[in-house]
């Protein structure tokens, strides 16, 4: 008969291996990719290297963890705002705001999400990262047409232009004050979707 773990065998488990992603994520934040070695992971969670692979079998296994829980937490965080309180235009600026605070309070780890270079696992798990930041701004966009804010438009391909613009400017953000940095990306982002003018309401 083969042997079960226990309940409490499966809970250590479980809570170790969350430990290893947090700190692996911590890792990458500070380092990148390339240098999240699995033995320089395995030192930040206080392991051995060779106890990372009773979790992952791979570093590449434990790199795509740390990007979906990561990456999944700031899909969850803009949608709950998107689909807040508020007409379309606001929700946008809001959703922009959300966006780039909160990758301005960890650079590192919005870089490693955005732009660092990563193997293609990674890389695949960015595009449907991507697909699903288009998607929740889509649908606000969607959402300002029909009802008259917004102008008629492909929310598809304003959905993408937002996502790829926001990302290059949080990537190198050119010197720009952070609270300055906010402020023109809500601008920018609003303009790129034809809202009429920037109310004074939804200035940061």
């Amino acid at each position: 008969m083969a042997y079960r773990k226990t309940p409490a065998e499966l809970e250590r488990l479980q809570a170790a291996r969350e430990h290893l992603v947090d700190q692996a994520t911590t890792v990458v934040a500070d380092v990148g990719w390339a240098q999240a070695s699995v033995s320089v992971v395995a030192a930040a969670a206080g392991i051995s290297a060779g106890s990372v692979y009773q979790h992952f079998p791979s570093k590449s296994a434990l790199a795509v963890e740390v990007f979906r829980r990561a990456s999944g937490r700031e899909v969850e965080v803009l949608g709950e705002v998107l689909r807040g309180a508020g007409d379309p235009v606001e929700r946008l600026a809001r959703g922009v705001r959300v966006f780039a605070r909160r990758a301005l309070e960890r650079r590192g780890l919005a870089y490693a999400l955005l732009a660092a270079p990563a193997d293609a696992a990674v890389g695949a798990e960015r595009l449907e990262f991507r697909r699903r930041y288009r998607e929740l701004f889509a649908k606000v966009i969607a959402e300002g047409s029909a009802e008259g804010p917004l102008p008629v438009q492909n929310e598809w391909i304003t959905a993408a232009a937002l996502t790829g613009a926001i990302g290059e400017v949080l990537v190198d953000p050119l010197g720009t004050p952070d609270e300055a940095l906010v402020a023109e990306l809500i601008a920018m982002s609003l303009r790129c979707a034809g809202a009429p003018t920037l109310q004074e309401g939804l200035r940061p």
